[in-house]
């Protein structure tokens, strides 16, 4: 045996002792995908060395495509789930639309998702204009249904709907657009997330019929999916979660170790390798868990395994995870869903956002809920300020395209970002990150964040910073009503700036002479120059 065989053989073993020290429930059998060894193993000690890369600090902004059959009923997100849950809108919309879930379940929805004016080199072309970075797409949800031909998922984008490897458009036309590739995996919570299609209704003439969450591969008989397994995929060949009929339960199970049943070694392993090959076909820079910290963390090794493969597959790789703890940051990039905390943040982090729902909601498109192109910049410099990234989902129908009320919102970030792109990319957070009504609040996380309301109604009174290594960038949350601001961080004799500043540069418009004061910087705006926020540059 070559010296150099004995030695991974060595490292290898030593790995698996690490791990079982851990005493997972599951460790990972890598039967079918292996793990890349490298630089990293899968342990948080080794995995604090991998720094996030410059290029994610310098990108400040993706687009993501949260795309998948759960749009195909427009009833928003989580419909998987919810049209199992009985009374609730999801539920009313399919039984009136579709069937009762008894007869009609989600599998039977798989189908009518055709993606057939789906065009990827047209969308992310469009995302990029509007200033996007990197561009993210949906792998799997908790739908537990893959978006690629895969070979670990029998009910995937190639076998069943559009019949197209969906994350292979999507990744060919990232490369074109020269935009880095995300990925989110999502199926490791269809083990729970699914347990409401084990239910029957409590009232009604179909009272005590199961749901179709309980079908095997042997009811398929003379049906449309003969052959296939719905177990492979609801997943619920298990007894229930802990209050798993309690329909918010699963909020707080979200960590596995807080009631949830827990899940098989198959299960298990099988999201680990569904994951790694995606992964090892289409090379993304980023890949996403909507999980606490990791999938299946702590009962598992699962998500160190996968993040240990990617980065020492790829050296400019970032791994997402949420509710992580300060040691866990410096191992994972933290994302916070729908919010931001209200400080600067050592490590780089992003906070995920929608301009609506997750899934398409024909009910906010007709109600008129979207978030404007202006909120949507005013979050997006907010959490620049602080050091964070903004990953913006614009949600696509059923067919692949976006609405008109969503095109005009691409128009206006487009218009905003062309001119005052500057100030956001590439810079990073000055001394302090803004001053104003909303910068003085003590806003709290809620879990995995959602607390972006609380940052709803900035105006001209609040006021980011962030700079680069010759230029400070000054933004207003809105145009002053009479044109004046005042900006207190740049009072006469400031320590931050000390400098005497006689001018700033409007973007988009030229050249303004300021007045500095005990009390602050004062700037006379000329008339709107843009329909969101003013931006100012001024040399350090």
């Amino acid at each position: 045996m070559k010296k150099k065989t004995v030695i991974t053989l060595i490292f290898m073993g030593l790995s698996s002792v690490l791990l079982m020290a851990q005493n997972y429930q599951v460790v990972v059998n890598e039967t079918h995908e292996k793990m890349q060894r490298g630089k990293f193993e899968p342990t948080w000690e080794s995995l604090r060395k991998h720094q996030t890369p410059e290029w994610f600090r310098d990108a400040k902004f993706g687009i993501w495509a949260h795309w998948g059959p759960q749009c195909v009923e427009g009833s928003g997100d989580w419909m998987a789930r919810g049209l199992y849950i009985e009374g609730s809108d999801q539920y009313k919309y399919h039984v009136e639309h579709y069937g009762h879930p008894s007869e009609f379940g989600f599998k039977d929805i798989l189908p009518l998702f055709k993606a057939e004016k789906w065009n990827p080199d047209s969308l992310v072309a469009r995302y990029k204009r509007c200033g996007a970075k990197y561009f993210f797409v949906l792998g799997n949800h908790h739908d537990n249904y893959d978006l690629w031909d895969s070979k670990y998922q029998p009910w995937n984008s190639k076998n069943i709907g559009p019949h197209k490897d969906i994350l292979e458009g999507w990744a060919e036309a990232a490369k074109k657009a020269g935009l880095p590739l995300g990925i989110s995996f999502h199926a490791d919570h269809a083990w729970t997330w699914y347990e409401t299609s084990q239910r029957y209704d409590m009232n009604g003439r179909k009272a005590g019929v199961y749901y179709d969450g309980r079908l095997t591969k042997a009811d398929g008989k003379g049906k449309w999916w003969e052959g296939y397994d719905p177990q492979q995929l609801y997943a619920q060949n298990h007894p229930q979660s802990e209050r798993s009929w309690a329909n918010n339960a699963i909020h707080s199970q979200w960590d596995w170790s807080h009631g949830a049943f827990p899940p098989s070694q198959e299960f298990v392993d099988n999201f680990y390798d569904r994951t790694l090959d995606a992964i090892n076909r289409y090379n993304p820079d980023l890949i996403y868990f909507d999980v606490t910290v990791l999938p299946f963390y702590p009962i598992s090794d699962c998500g160190l395994r996968i993040a240990t493969h990617l980065y020492n597959k790829n050296p400019r790789a970032v791994v997402f995870g949420k509710i992580l703890d300060a040691d866990q940051r410096k191992a994972l990039t933290w994302d916070v869903e729908r919010g931001a905390p209200n400080e600067i943040i050592d490590e780089p982090w992003q906070t995920c956002n929608c301009i609506g729902g997750w899934h398409y909601n024909t009910g906010i498109y007709e109600s008129g809920r979207y978030k404007s192109a202006a909120t949507v910049v005013k979050q997006l410099v907010d959490i620049v300020s602080k050091n964070g990234n903004l990953l913006l989902s614009i949600p696509l129908r059923a067919d692949g395209t976006y609405d008109e009320k969503e095109a005009k919102i691409l128009d206006d970030l487009e218009a905003w970002m062309t001119v005052n792109g500057e100030s956001i990319f590439g810079t990073r957070p000055w001394n302090v990150f803004g001053e104003g009504p909303v910068a003085k609040k003590a806003i709290a996380l809620q879990a995995q964040g959602f607390n972006d309301g609380q940052y709803a109604n900035m105006d001209a009174r609040d006021i980011r910073f962030n700079q680069t290594k010759k230029n400070l960038y000054i933004t207003a949350m809105g145009w002053p009503s009479d044109g004046k601001l005042v900006i207190k961080s740049l009072r006469k004799g400031n320590t931050y700036l000390p400098k005497r500043i006689t001018s700033a540069y409007l973007l988009g418009y030229g050249r303004l002479k300021v007045r500095q004061t005990a009390e602050g910087l004062e700037v006379t705006l000329p008339p709107p120059v843009n329909a969101i926020a003013p931006v100012l540059r001024i040399k350090k």
